[in-house]
């Protein structure tokens, strides 16, 4: 597979826009069934009074965004939307909480152990992001079920640091290698729209075709300006350097999912089928992702009908668990 640097992804991204997505249509037809789009759900489990100061998001408590404090989920209720989101059609399920970060001598720890285990039941992929681990955290996860761990560079390293000071980009990247090296796959994308430029975001791509392995899965999610953030009143992201981005991250990232994230309210519909022509093949399924409104299941399962997209079956349960 071809390594990309920074001057090959700009001379991919600059080429005129439908050369450029048919040949991202290309290779999305090399390594992917061609009409297929794989359901995630993420629920947040730990919402609000996070340490870190981002300044996209609700979460942090450095921010006035009315977004109350909340302790961690009991496993009934988390165990329960799981059940309905393999109901509805997802294939993965994702676990978010508003931590810095968790280490194995955390006692709640014990208790994401114990709910990555009973989801991993279910027979979804399980995904989770707690922040920064360490390297025996990350160990401890992969061993109780969890198969990719989702925490994004956001941006480029350059711009990164007007986004957030409480951690830096190399924090990010130290848990991406305890990751890598606990086994469990890394997802790992950005965020749009926060002002950055699109030589940041070819930067971050940058970042991300340096991994070994690459990413398993590439969120790519537009801004959803939350009130009371720094970032409240960013304006949306302009379609086409939207599908752009997606396209060139499918041609330097064959193999990776290419997950249209959040921000899809803000897409128009057409707009959202330019995303999966030009390589996007997993979206976020759900009324919300984490305090972020999300398009309702309903619209979503008319809109890839209309496409003619189908679904990635999910995994038959054994017989335990689905009598």
């Amino acid at each position: 597979m071809t390594r990309y640097d920074l001057p090959g992804l700009r001379a991919l991204y600059d080429q005129p826009f439908f050369d450029l997505i048919s040949q991202a249509r290309e290779v999305y037809r090399a390594h992917w069934a061609e009409n297929e789009v794989q359901l995630c759900t993420l629920m947040s489990i730990k919402t609000g009074g996070c340490s870190e100061d981002c300044s996209y998001c609700a979460q942090s408590a450095h921010y006035d965004t009315g977004l109350a404090k909340e302790s961690l989920l009991p496993l009934p209720q988390i165990l329960a939307t799981a059940e309905r989101a393999r109901a509805n059609g997802s294939t993965r399920f994702c676990m978010g909480a508003a931590w810095k970060g968790i280490t194995e001598n955390d006692p709640k720890f014990a208790s994401v152990l114990e709910t990555v285990r009973e989801v991993s039941k279910l027979g979804m992929e399980v995904c989770v992001t707690l922040g920064q681990l360490t390297p025996e955290a990350a160990r401890q996860l992969r061993t109780a079920g969890v198969t990719a761990y989702n925490h994004n560079l956001d941006t480029s390293p350059e711009f990164y640091p007007n986004i957030v000071t409480t951690h830096t980009f190399q924090d990010r990247l130290n848990t991406i290698q305890a990751v890598q090296a606990s086994g469990m796959s890394v997802c790992c994308g950005g965020i749009i729209g926060m002002g950055e430029t699109e030589l940041d975001r070819l930067k971050m791509l940058e970042v991300l075709c340096g991994f070994d392995p690459a990413p398993e899965s590439v969120p790519i999610n537009c801004l959803m300006p939350m009130a009371g953030t720094p970032l409240d009143g960013q304006p949306p992201v302009d379609i086409f350097q939207l599908v752009r981005l997606i396209a060139t991250t499918r041609i330097a990232i064959p193999k990776a999912r290419v997950r249209l994230s959040a921000g899809r309210t803000r897409l128009s519909r057409e707009g959202q089928a330019l995303c999966f022509f030009a390589g996007a093949n997993s979206i976020f399924y759900g009324d919300k992702l984490l305090t972020a409104a999300n398009p309702g299941v309903d619209a979503d399962r008319s809109l890839l009908s209309e496409l003619g997209l189908g679904i990635t079956a999910p995994q038959p349960l054994t017989p335990a668990l689905a009598d």
